[in-house]
């Protein structure tokens, strides 16, 4: 070989090892780059919260349910947790929902009842959303289903937080097909929209659930390259009862059980999407349920068992709601959970996970993440205050207690309810003096032991005079100090 040759084959070499380290150098920032990107991507979870409408506590197999079947909903509860004493801040649709997107008691941002269509009120710009802290966390936000915090175009999803939004803007009962029409409600078209546009009005809802499922489903394929936020929040079991064909007459429970097949069928939809996709170890999923079952529907209502009361008492049935929480990377499976939480925790759970910033106006939730993982059995809360009517402070749960003073509620008075979509009459009862319940031992609210806990009632009514302070009660009169506006146009 010549001395040319011999250079030339010198120098090939030296390029060829050059061209092999810059390659190994490129193949290393780049695994550096997939390592960081794997990690943003697990530092932001996907979360998904799944809302029914009206459903009991005992509607579901894991809760007990004799004649309905839930697989789908078992089996998450199964790998997953079971709270068995979560309530939700207020028994009925819009203070319920405010409480769950903002974190704060309904009456603390002017969030009361349930909005009518055509309210010229709503849930606050200025109010910060779960959709609207993770959005500024980078996720990628869809509601699809109910809304129910005011339907004028200033309050609507898609100013609240939401990327994107499906679904009806209040309650399915508020239609031209209401039993009651014409006794105080004359309601018009019930409006189906997409984001800011009304494409239908419907006349019968048989497949809104399928529909709902359908494009949550469409959402996840979309972003699941990103994280993102998907609250899917069914109109149903709310009446009136819609189920579509494939679940129509399946139940033991009639058309009611039928309506919760189908809602376990989307659950069931959505964890199989998540699994598909490989998403599912690095996504929470929350079920729960705005309020207790509406009694007075009897046979198109949920079961409260063993509650006391349901949908619009500050009673422990109005307020006390299956909650199922499933994220395999992070939560052990198969426990139950018997501390109480409410809704208002959610969003600092979740801001707690996603490692995003919190409001900067007050909130009244706390981070429970360390309960859900089995690291505390300390609740962050001192108590739980129950708020109903326009600002009406009815109770307070402390520890395993639960105190309720002075006021009127709705009841059947051991009465059954209607049959086939038709109500009975509510009768009311004033409670005249201080109640007091050992739940622990008593948790169907049978015996009153207040006189032979006065210790405990001093407790509990010195905790609700700090709470007056803060957020007043129109039942003694006392005007809050950081009760924040509604929303007006």
């Amino acid at each position: 070989m010549t001395n040319l040759n011999l250079i030339l084959v010198g120098r090939k070499k030296r390029v060829l090892c050059i061209f092999s380290f810059l390659l190994s150098i490129i193949s290393c920032k780049h695994h550096q780059f997939l390592e960081r990107e794997k990690k943003i991507k697990d530092d932001k979870p996907n979360v998904i919260i799944i809302l029914t409408d009206d459903q009991g506590y005992e509607d579901l197999g894991c809760y007990g349910s004799p004649n309905i079947e839930t697989p789908h909903l078992d089996k998450m509860a199964k790998n997953g947790i079971r709270l068995t004493d979560y309530y939700t801040a207020q028994p009925i649709c819009s203070a319920s929902r405010a409480a769950l997107l903002t974190g704060c008691y309904p009456n603390r941002v002017g969030v009361h009842g349930a909005y009518p269509p055509n309210s010229k009120i709503g849930l606050s710009l200025s109010e910060i959303t779960i959709a609207e802290m993770l959005k500024a966390a980078g996720y990628h936000t869809g509601i699809f289903g109910k809304w129910h915090l005011g339907d004028h175009s200033m309050f609507m999803p898609n100013n609240q937080g939401f990327d994107e939004y499906f679904g009806i803007p209040y309650s399915n009962d508020m239609w031209p097909f209401h039993p009651d029409q014409g006794a105080g409600s004359n309601y018009g078209p019930l409006p189906l929209y997409d984001n800011n546009t009304i494409i239908d009005t419907l006349t019968n809802q048989s497949l809104l659930t399928t529909q709902i499922t359908e494009r949550s489903i469409d959402f996840i394929k979309k972003n699941k390259k990103d994280p993102f936020f998907l609250y899917i929040a069914h109109p149903q079991p709310h009446v009136p009862l819609y189920v579509s064909d494939k679940f129509k007459g399946k139940s033991k429970r009639g058309l009611y059980g039928d309506v919760i097949m189908e809602i376990d069928w989307s659950v069931g939809q959505i964890l199989k999407t998540l699994k598909e996709n490989n998403l599912e170890e690095n996504t929470i999923v929350i079920f729960t349920s705005d309020n207790g079952p509406w009694l007075s529907y009897g046979d198109h209502a949920g079961s409260a068992y063993p509650f006391r009361e349901g949908k619009g008492t500050s009673l422990e049935g109005g307020h006390r709601e299956p909650c199922i929480i499933y994220y395999p990377k992070k939560i052990k499976l198969g426990r139950t959970i018997n501390i109480p939480i409410m809704n208002i925790d959610i969003l600092p759970t979740i801001a707690e996970i996603t490692k995003s910033s919190l409001p900067k106006s007050i909130i009244d939730g706390k981070s429970v993440w360390n309960i859900w993982t089995g690291e505390s059995t300390v609740s962050p809360q001192e108590a739980y205050y129950f708020y109903y009517h326009t600002n009406e402070l009815h109770g307070v749960r402390y520890k395993n207690w639960k105190m309720y003073f002075p006021h009127r509620y709705r009841t059947l008075n051991s009465r059954l309810g209607g049959e086939n979509g038709y109500p009975v009459n509510y009768e009311y009862k004033i409670m005249d003096d201080i109640e007091l319940y050992n739940l622990s031992i008593d948790i169907s609210e049978t015996t009153n032991v207040a006189v032979e806990n006065p210790e405990v009632v001093e407790v509990i009514k010195s905790l609700a005079d700090d709470m007056r302070i803060k957020l007043g009660d129109a039942l003694t009169n006392v005007k809050g100090k950081e009760n924040r506006p509604i929303g007006k146009i």
